[in-house]
């Protein structure tokens, strides 16, 4: 999971994509949503075979990016070769904008395009399809649904499964594909990559990795590679491979390859590792009936802080990922949880670009001193903590399932407020009994730094639309919180923490989030998304205020540059 459905969509950034083409001006306007910045991190202590290493890992992930954008849509490829060509200053326009959404579709507007219906002879689709290019173009949900359920369990399981396509068999019904077969060519070149990155270096637990990811690559099994990936530990700090599912919008099922070229950052590691001690515990204290929490959370399951380096794929895609909680396969979040990886460069430069700005338009001069990047940091941590708290496994008519099965369409949004939610409630369940260390403490200033941080930070997460599901978990969260007290609407776009409501409104929020997903209610989540995924014309007037404010960054990736000059 990172940390970032009902047909609303709104486009709230200033910017948006009118039905005709977008002209340079235009495609200026929406490219500067984006705000540049320059990442790097120090590769000073690395060894000579770490920066061989790491070196490849970068070759690796840019092959990682010509993946995405195939599993993205079809055309996607020759689109970009397409717009590659086109030296004109629109074309360069167009160019730059395709990037940064890997695709013709601008996520920040819904996914409507901003090309021409045809260009370079090929159909450009009005908005990305749903199920991007996992499922035959074309195919209906309904059709592919009565051929996954007709199917014996184990050929629907890998219907279902993460690392396959499905493909029209020719006689009008569907295919299951794995993705070693559907992506073979590439892969084969990742492994080969991937097996001389853990040839150049030293680092036995980061070679152990590479060697069985590279393996997974051409057998189609992740399952021993991601054990491996969660016992890294290394100077060099690899994600390589599919993991999320969000372009997969049909069903929520495939995954998009991705990679994070970064390098720990040991000391900040080290502040947060005591989170690990207390899992168990604030497992047991959730706003659950007990009947559903876990009795053996993996209190193993590893944080680290790291610095990026490179990122590519869906790990650098429109709103760039500040953390991410991986992996998802269930398998292995029941026997050990999830790795929680902080990228901090990443988060320091979001909190500089867009929060601080917010903040100055949405809150009171006296609430913009309790805006404090150790809330906003310790609080993406909390929501990446809390993605392997609660229920992950369910029942349902009497058969194992889980929540992402029991959901569909509708998971990514709830889990993502979940972990938002329930963050905010292990934060303050930490801080009144003590347990809370570092800058952030305990005590009603930090109270105030915490609330008032994450006030401010909804507002930037809402500044992205409502077309991603951290957004829609977002509005949900926002507009419960308005309704019970907790977040107050003083006039004019400016809002307030009631700090005598928040803590039970987030109580009975995190509650009805977990009860969702430990019952498996499909119809009690959509009903919350059509009561809250919207925007309220207070909420509207705050984010009319931020049209100047950059939605995210757009970083350059300094570090990778250097190292691939050597």
């Amino acid at each position: 999971m990172k940390n970032f459905l009902i047909p609303l969509v709104l486009a709230v950034a200033g910017a948006t994509v009118s039905a005709a083409p977008a002209g340079v001006g235009e495609l200026a306007k929406l490219t500067r949503r984006f705000a540049p910045v320059e990442l790097t991190a120090d590769v000073s202590a690395l060894s000579a075979g770490d920066r061989r290493a790491i070196a490849k890992l970068v070759e690796a992930a840019k092959l990682v990016d010509v993946l995405q954008l195939r599993q993205r849509w079809a055309g996607n490829e020759a689109l970009w070769a397409a717009l590659r060509k086109d030296r004109s200053a629109l074309g360069a326009a167009r160019l730059e904008y395709f990037w940064i959404n890997k695709g013709p579709w601008s996520i920040l507007d819904g996914n409507a395009s901003f090309l021409p219906a045809e260009y370079a002879g090929m159909k450009i689709p009005a908005k990305k399809p749903e199920g991007a290019n996992f499922y035959p173009a074309g195919a209906t949900k309904a059709a592919l649904e009565a051929w996954m359920g007709a199917l014996p369990p184990q050929d629907r399981e890998q219907a279902q499964w993460f690392f396959t396509t499905i493909r029209s068999s020719g006689d009008g019904k569907f295919r299951t594909v794995r993705y070693a077969d559907e992506y073979q060519a590439e892969l084969r070149q990742l492994a080969v990559l991937l097996n001389e990155a853990a040839a150049a270096t030293d680092n036995a637990s980061l070679k152990k990795f590479l060697s069985l990811r590279a393996e997974a690559f051409l057998s189609n099994d992740y399952l021993a590679s991601d054990f491996a990936w969660m016992d890294l530990d290394a100077p060099v700090d690899i994600t390589i491979g599919p993991y999320e599912t969000y372009n997969d919008e049909l069903f929520g099922f495939k995954a998009a390859f991705e990679a994070y070229v970064n390098i720990r950052d040991e000391k900040e590691t080290q502040k947060v590792n005591f989170f690990s001690k207390h899992m168990q515990e604030l497992e047991d204290n959730l706003p659950l009936d007990a009947q559903y929490r876990n009795p053996q959370v993996g209190a193993l399951a590893p944080m680290v802080v790291v610095n990026q380096v490179y990122g590519a794929g869906d790990g650098n895609m429109g709103v760039q990922t500040a953390a991410y909680n991986l992996p998802n396969d269930e398998r292995i979040i029941s026997a050990r949880g999830s790795k929680r990886v902080m990228l901090k460069n990443v988060q320091e430069a979001k909190f500089k670009s867009t929060l601080t700005p917010i903040a100055k338009l949405v809150l009171t001069r006296e609430a913009q001193q309790d805006v404090d990047f150790d809330a906003f940091f310790t609080h993406i941590l909390a929501h990446e903590i809390t993605h392997g708290l609660g229920p992950h496994q369910t029942r349902v008519d009497g058969k194992a399932s889980t929540p992402r099965q029991d959901l569909k369409e509708a998971y990514a949004t709830i889990e993502e407020a979940k972990a938002d939610i329930t963050g905010l409630f292990a934060l303050s369940y930490m801080m009144d009994k003590g347990l809370l260390q570092g800058s952030l403490g305990q005590g009603e200033a930090a109270e105030r730094k915490l609330y008032t941080t994450f006030l401010a930070s909804a507002f930037r997460t809402l500044h992205f639309g409502l077309s991603d599901s951290h957004a829609r978990g977002m509005a949900i969260q926002m507009n419960y919180l308005l309704d019970k007290g907790g977040f107050v609407a003083l006039g004019d776009g400016v809002f307030a923490v009631d700090f005598k409501k928040i803590k039970q409104a987030v109580i009975d929020l995190d509650r009805e989030f977990l009860t969702i997903e430990a019952t498996g209610d499909y119809a009690r989540a959509k009903a919350m998304m059509t009561k809250y995924v919207v925007i309220r014309p207070a909420v509207q007037k705050a984010l009319d205020k931020m049209k100047a404010v950059p939605n995210d960054i757009r970083p350059a990736f300094v570090s990778a540059a250097a190292l691939g000059a050597q």
